[in-house]
């Protein structure tokens, strides 16, 4: 017979149902039902239908309703469970995600930022690439470790300042190279305990006293109030390029720095893991062969990586923002402020809003270091960049074009001599070792004469003064602002000449405690000017491979070009 449910040779649905709902009177029982229907079933079988004696039992649910209502109410608690599990593994995600976050407190040395007229607040952060050799992938990354081992501490050895503007629609990331000479302030330690009183030294080795005193160091020579800092160390860069699928990148001529052992043909490349890390090393490739080219590159290749994380696809994959996730997490070592997901995805959040085309790129201008010609100090218009971002002035235009170098600055002092003709005699009254030194090297640093001298002065000082002969006010204005210093600390002499005389109340930096005044007004055509500016939309940019000799293979000195087709049986960084 038919089944109404469309089914040939099954039960009927009066068969089906052990109860019809609106039965009259006379209407069978199911223990009454026809055999036609189907054989009874034996007394005590246990089937519904049948009780212990034979006697009818009710199936739980039945009625015509209520198959549907089991349905939902499976369907209801598998939701659940899924809901459950679901958020379950979101939680230990979350979790799992937190656990790999590595964080340390720079207890405020980096000063904070002030809000503007809408109570919005820039972010600047220190971004650090250290040199430590403290895992075992470092060690086999980095090398150096055959006799010492895994090493502790390490050399910031690369270090930009990532600023994002308070209304978030521009951003600035200025390099400082490593080998520039500054003061590094008295720091200690917190994790190891290491201390140092205060030298005047190489900027990335401030690391070596923990990330607080590096980002001090920083805030002390460029006035910019850091908030926050990342650290990674070689792995990290690895997990990072790996995670995002490879950075895309190119090299104008063929490049073998045989140090860093960076091999490419010329053209485009996508770069992964150790590859990756070989470019973002190389110094002896590109640019002069120094550190200053190697900035450079290393814009070339961040601005890569943005785009990547901004090209559509990569935020809204699953798998890719999971990896990413993990990866970053692992890689990062970051201050208090930034030691949670929740607070990095909001950094991240801050990033995305920026445009490419509004991503300025920076070096900080240099000079030869007076003392040392392998090391460099900060050049002229250098103060002009850290003014313009610690003052939140944007690099580029609203249409991300960089600004056109503007009128210069109106001269805050009376001073009509330009400081290159301007020497000083600095005399060391503190009885701390080379203070007198460093403040010099700042004013040849910072575009005055290199016929600036240094000493000892008569006896200890004090009290900061600057004296200056008749007529030389102005020039003793200009040397003031330039360090800092108040107008109460000049003093004018019956001689000739600038004497300056460092006492007790400057015992370090080269900028004076507390008497900055008025910040030098920010020109941002000049704060460019020498800076390797560039935005983060450039993606036509190629590394500049340098034509000197900067490599040597086999112990003969060439270009790297010249290694490259001397190196036929080394496989490409990228094979």
């Amino acid at each position: 017979m038919s089944d109404p449910w469309g089914g040939q040779g099954t039960r009927s649905r009066t068969d089906r149902t052990p109860a019809q709902r609106g039965a009259g009177p006379g209407a069978a029982r199911p223990g009454d039902q026809s055999r036609s229907a189907g054989a009874a079933r034996p007394p005590g079988d246990g089937r519904s239908g049948s009780g212990p004696h034979g006697r009818p039992t009710a199936r739980r649910g039945g009625g015509p309703g209520r198959g549907p209502r089991r349905v939902l109410r499976i369907i209801s608690v598998c939701l659940a469970v899924l809901v459950l599990g679901t958020a379950g593994a979101g939680w230990w995600f979350y979790e799992h995600l937190n656990g790999n976050i590595q964080s340390y407190s720079i207890d405020g040395k980096g000063g904070a930022e002030k809000a503007d007229a809408f109570g919005r607040t820039p972010i600047n952060i220190l971004v650090m690439g250290s040199d430590g050799r403290t895992s075992k992938a470092d060690c086999a990354l980095g090398g150096g470790c055959s006799r010492t081992g895994v090493q502790s501490g390490g050399n910031a050895d690369v270090e930009m300042v990532v600023h994002i503007s308070a209304d978030r629609s521009n951003a600035t990331v200025m390099s400082i190279p490593r080998d520039t000479m500054t003061d590094i302030p008295a720091c200690r330690d917190t994790a190891d305990g290491l201390s140092t009183s205060g030298y005047h030294g190489q900027i990335n080795s401030a690391l070596r006293y923990g990330p607080a005193c590096q980002v001090a160091t920083v805030h002390q020579l460029t006035g910019i109030p850091i908030d926050h800092f990342v650290k990674l160390d070689f792995a990290g860069v690895v997990k990072m390029s790996d995670a995002v699928g490879g950075v895309s990148v190119c090299v104008d001529d063929n490049v073998y720095d045989t140090y860093s052992h960076l091999k490419l043909s010329k053209g485009a490349h996508t770069l992964k893991g150790q590859a990756a890390l070989e470019f973002v090393r190389s110094r002896h490739g590109f640019g002069d062969g120094s550190d200053l080219g190697r900035t450079v590159s290393q814009h070339i290749f961040l601005s890569a990586m943005i785009r990547k994380f901004k090209s559509a696809g990569t935020l809204t994959d699953p798998t890719a923002v999971y990896s990413l996730a993990d990866a970053a997490t692992k890689a990062l070592t970051v201050d208090d402020g930034l030691g949670s997901v929740k607070k990095l995805i909001s950094l991240a959040a801050d990033v995305n809003k920026v445009p490419t085309k509004r991503m300025t790129f920076t070096t900080m201008q240099t000079a030869p270091d007076p003392s040392d010609s392998d090391r460099v100090v900060v050049g002229a218009g250098a103060k002009t960049l850290f003014s313009a971002i610690a003052e939140d002035r944007s690099l580029t235009t609203g249409s991300g074009k960089k600004t056109a170098g503007a009128t210069p600055s109106a001269s805050p002092t009376t001073s009509a001599v330009p400081a290159a003709r301007i020497a000083v005699t600095v005399q060391n009254g503190t009885g701390i070792t080379g203070r007198a030194a460093s403040v010099a090297t700042a004013l040849v640093g910072q575009g005055f004469n290199s016929g600036t001298t240094t000493g000892n002065a008569a006896g200890a000082a004090t009290t900061t003064t600057l004296g200056y002969g008749t007529g030389q006010k102005g020039e003793a204005q200009t040397v003031a602002k330039a360090l800092g210093l108040p107008a109460s600390h000049l003093r004018q002499g019956t001689g000739t000449g600038l004497t300056l005389v460092i006492g007790s109340d400057w015992p370090s930096g080269s900028t004076y405690p507390g008497g900055a005044g008025e910040p030098v007004p920010a020109d941002t055509g000049a704060a460019v000017s020498n800076a390797h500016a560039q935005t983060a939309d450039q993606d036509k940019t190629c590394a500049e491979v340098s034509p000197y000799r900067t490599v040597a293979l086999g112990g003969v000195p060439m270009t790297p070009a010249q290694a490259y087709a001397a190196s036929s049986g080394k496989p490409d960084s990228d094979d």
